[in-house]
């Protein structure tokens, strides 16, 4: 079994017993539809690829039910500031995990940790640096990592390579579920840092007096 639905399964047991309410609430998602979706990339992802053409296919579960729900997710936003936030996000870390696929060892071999670890942990990190919300994390990890396989796919192809392209197939299923929801759980552990940081310099407006509690004094 591969890590990608390792994560997928951890994820529903969560959500299944009543952990990460959270962050379905900050996504707009009940746990039914998280459950959903969750279900849907599984069996997505066990289904035969589809070929568009000779060098290109898709796995419904590694990249168009994580697209969907990217759709879904960048239409519940709540500003038009996010959705522009978002888009970008996306493309930058498209951008900047092309990059590290070209700077990389070409050789799984060589490299020290495992490329699926490395490309999904660079995406995730760099979409929460630049999506900031959990649903811009999200669709900046996910969009991102597919918008990148794409240019790697169309620069090799520039270069003579007459690549085949498997979207969110075999360990590109990994990587795109891995950047997704690292970008998420890294949005909420630091942004959960920072809130617990500002609330603890605030001063409390109110105190216990007489077995009851008043407003303070501001001095």
């Amino acid at each position: 079994m591969s890590l990608g639905f390792i994560l997928l399964i951890g994820a529903g047991l969560l959500i299944l017993f009543g952990a990460g309410q959270r962050v379905l609430d900050r996504l707009r998602l009940t746990d039914r539809q998280a459950i959903l979706f969750i279900v849907l990339i599984i069996v997505g992802g066990l289904l035969p690829d589809i070929h568009l053409t000779e060098r290109f296919a898709f796995n419904i579960g590694g990249a168009l039910i994580p697209l969907g729900l990217c759709v879904y997710l960048w239409v519940k936003a709540d500003t038009f500031l996010e959705k522009a936030r978002s888009v970008v996000a996306a493309l930058l870390t498209g951008v900047a995990v092309f990059v590290l696929g070209r700077v990389l060892p070409a050789d799984p071999a060589e490299m020290v940790v495992d490329p699926t670890l490395a490309y999904g942990v660079a995406g995730g990190l760099i979409a929460y640096v630049l999506g900031r919300s959990r649903r811009g994390a999200f669709i900046a990890g996910t969009v991102g990592v597919i918008l990148a396989n794409l240019a790697a796919w169309g620069y090799a192809n520039a270069q003579g390579a007459n690549q085949t392209l498997l979207l969110g197939g075999a360990g590109g299923f990994d990587v795109i579920v891995l950047a997704g929801l690292l970008a998420v759980l890294l949005s909420e552990l630091v942004g959960e840092v920072i809130e617990r940081v500002k609330r603890g310099r605030q001063k409390p407006t109110r105190e216990f007096v007489n077995g009851d509690f008043v407003r303070r004094e501001q001095r």
